[in-house]
């Protein structure tokens, strides 16, 4: 980065950031004056450097312990400078992961130092000093992530969810709050009352037919960057990722993995395994994306989801990467520490309701623009595109259904025409935000770097219904899990782009449950495309004028609007999101799996489950069989193959379920290997 810029970049997260809940904030006449910032955008006291490698591998022998703080950082130019400053301290960026170390340096990740100093000189003067330096590459502020408003979601009150339950209809769900959700399944009719008609059937995410093909998998997993997900709460936590080596509560990091007791993720915020909720001023926002993702199906309980499973089973995991907690905003560290966590330890789709503001919007109301190009995102946050670049490269695996991670993101609420970055990134998707008839929402960001749309509610639009159960124009958001210290039922509604996000996240999970069904893998790129490619078009319904009226969150419906719908033409993205034709354009793609070859050192044990490459593997039996015994041996244990080398050799093997098929794979075994696994 470059820090003679000097436009102010913020970033956004989801419904508390973007104008994701359906509180409103008040508007801003033309007339006023820019709002000020009211902190600075970024930590003050603290740089994150890249080093050159000559530099980096001077610092790292100066690291008393794995990932330590060290006081000096040994290259001599550099102490020079920063011995001007006063005290100071160096930490490298992401700990010291064994199993992810080789990836790590290889995407020169290991490269990036936090640098910690006094307040006797400003951030920017100790960023311009280091910036001279030949052993420092790169100079990044560590960006504050801050809020946009303190709006919260809509809570389902006790009286108006026994009133919905009551009078509700049959749907392929039997979760009682299904019939609420048009964004799941949209008839056409929720939003139609005599001559006023603002709902479309199948306005939605084509979900239901999709459910016959799949209705998700446990072995894909969804990182929510967010507030932190509610795992207790009774339509989630079966579906929580459980990270089975860590002890929850645990100040020791029991499985190595560079964080202690990370159970269901971890809180990047205060920097402890413990996921947390219950701060006075969280809005729900995790838990609602996590709902729209992953709620428990066919539980007879709250909402659907898209990728749920069916009852108790085959719903996708969700994991909890907590980068925001009440009044705390989260910093680039905290996000890229995240990003990094979520590639390292399984999950495939990264679901980021955030993101800096577009380069198009208002000055006015927002304070500042964002990135506009590629070249000026990348040279204001190069540490956040390295980290994406790397959950993008090394996320998922060549044996699994994906190779690859995907990235989600929000285009943003600014009205502005272009998404924020990094959605706005060909290399990651950027979700704009529909009503129930296909419209653009009145909010959403749309045009340049727009990848797909998806349903993200609309009450300004849905000011003049209201319903038998007494719902106004809260029904036209996303009716999704909140947490249980939030609400009294743990249900509630939010907007935004924000939950529009979720949706496709939702559908990718879905998408990657049907390859791994059919054991089918994909690159991740070869996904992304057809989701996109997959769309419904959506073009024809953004014509005419779109009426709504604006809110302020103390008075209510106050001012009159209109937009303009032609100038979305366009710009929505390839169109909406369509779970269906997704799985439909999945079945009989990718490469056909097999069981891969195993390389191992003498005594080092390997783990197969060989489930994982038969269709319909979790319900056929298997033996194993070795040429060579002398080579390697075998034990089997709950459905696992246990592989162990005995001597320097190759040995062809072979599995074969109990319906007759069978595949080979190759043993390697040599003295001194580096570690155990595939070949």
């Amino acid at each position: 980065m470059r820090m003679k810029k000097t436009y102010i970049y913020m970033m956004l997260l989801g419904a508390a950031l973007w104008m994701g809940s359906c509180t409103k904030e008040e508007p801003v006449m033309p007339n006023e004056e820019p709002k000020e910032e009211m902190q600075k955008p970024y930590v003050e006291g603290e740089l994150i450097v890249k080093f050159s490698a000559e530099a980096a591998a001077i610092v790292e022998q100066q690291e008393a312990t794995r990932a330590g703080v060290v006081t000096r950082s040994g290259v001599g130019s550099v102490d020079e400078v920063l011995d001007l400053i006063g005290s100071y301290e160096l930490e490298r960026v992401f700990p010291r992961v064994a199993t992810a170390e080789e990836q790590t340096r290889e995407a020169e990740l290991d490269r990036w130092y936090v640098v910690r100093f006094s307040d006797e000189y400003t951030t920017e003067e100790v960023a311009a000093r280091l910036e001279k330096l030949g052993e420092v590459q790169r100079v990044n502020l560590n960006h504050t992530i801050k809020r946009a408003y303190t709006g919260k979601a809509t809570p389902l009150s006790r009286e108006k969810l026994d009133r919905m339950m009551q009078q509700s209809r049959a749907t392929t769900m039997n979760d009682p709050l299904a019939p609420m959700q048009w964004n799941m399944i949209n008839d056409g009719t929720m939003f139609t009352s005599g001559e006023i008609v603002k709902s479309v059937k199948d306005a939605d995410v084509q979900v239901e037919k999709a459910w016959s093909r799949t209705m998700g998998n446990e072995t894909v997993i969804v990182a929510v960057l967010d507030e932190g997900v509610d795992f207790t709460h009774p339509d989630l936590a079966a579906n929580m990722w459980v990270n089975r080596d860590e002890i929850a509560g645990s100040k020791v990091d029991n499985d190595n993995n560079g964080y202690a007791g990370d159970v269901h993720g971890y809180n990047f915020i205060k920097d402890v395994g413990t996921i947390t909720t219950n701060d006075l001023y969280d809005s729900g926002h995790g838990s609602h994306v996590a709902g729209v993702i992953s709620a428990v199906n066919n539980n007879g309980e709250g909402v659907s989801s898209i990728a749920g499973g069916n009852g108790s089973q085959g719903g996708v995991r969700i994991m909890s990467c907590q980068v925001f907690s009440g009044n705390l905003s989260g910093t680039s560290l905290q996000v890229v520490r995240a990003i990094k966590y979520a590639a390292d330890n399984g999950a495939v789709v990264l679901q980021c309701s955030w993101g800096f503001i577009s380069g198009s919007a208002n000055i006015y109301d927002w304070g500042s623009q964002g990135p506009r190009t590629q070249e000026e995102f990348e040279a204001y946050a190069p540490l956040e595109k390295a980290a994406l670049d790397y959950f993008v490269r090394y996320a998922g695996s060549p044996n699994g259904p994906i190779d690859g991670g995907i990235a989600v993101f929000a285009a943003g609420n600014e009205s502005a025409d272009m998404a924020g970055y990094p959605g706005a990134s060909d290399d990651y998707v950027s979700v704009a935000g529909t009503a129930a008839d296909f419209t653009g929402a009145v909010y959403t960001n749309y045009g340049f770097g727009t990848s797909i749309s998806a349903p993200g509610g609309d009450q300004d639009y849905y000011y003049d219904y209201v319903d038998e159960n007494h719902n106004y124009g809260e029904v036209g958001c996303i009716l999704s899990t909140l947490p249980m210290s939030k609400s009294e039922t743990g249900y509630g509604y939010m907007e935004g782009t924000s939950m529009a996000c979720p949706h496709v996240s939702g559908v990718l999970a879905l998408g990657i449950s049907y390859a791994a069904d059919q054991r089918r893998p994909f690159k991740a790129e070869e996904l992304q495309k057809l989701l996109i490619e997959s769309a419904t078009p959506i073009d024809s319904y953004q014509t005419g004028t779109k009426l709504y009226m604006r809110y302020t969150a103390d008075l209510g419906p106050i001012q009159p609007m209109q937009l303009n719908l032609s100038a979305l033409r366009g710009g929505m993205g390839s169109g909406q999101v369509n779970a269906e034709a997704f799985l439909a354009a999945i079945d009989g793609g990718g490469v056909e799996l097999k069981f891969p070859n195993i390389y191992l050192g003498t005594g080092a044990v390997a783990v197969v489950s060989p489930a994982l490459y038969f269709v319909d593997g979790e319900q056929l039996s298997y033996t194993l069989s070795i040429q060579n015994p002398q080579v390697a041996s075998f034990r089997e244990m709950a459905g696992l193959y246990y592989l162990q080398g005995l001597a320097e050799g190759q040995t062809q093997a072979t599995v074969t379920a109990s319906n007759g098929q069978s595949q080979h794979f190759m043993i390697t075994v040599r003295r001194g290997a580096g570690g155990n696994g595939w070949l």
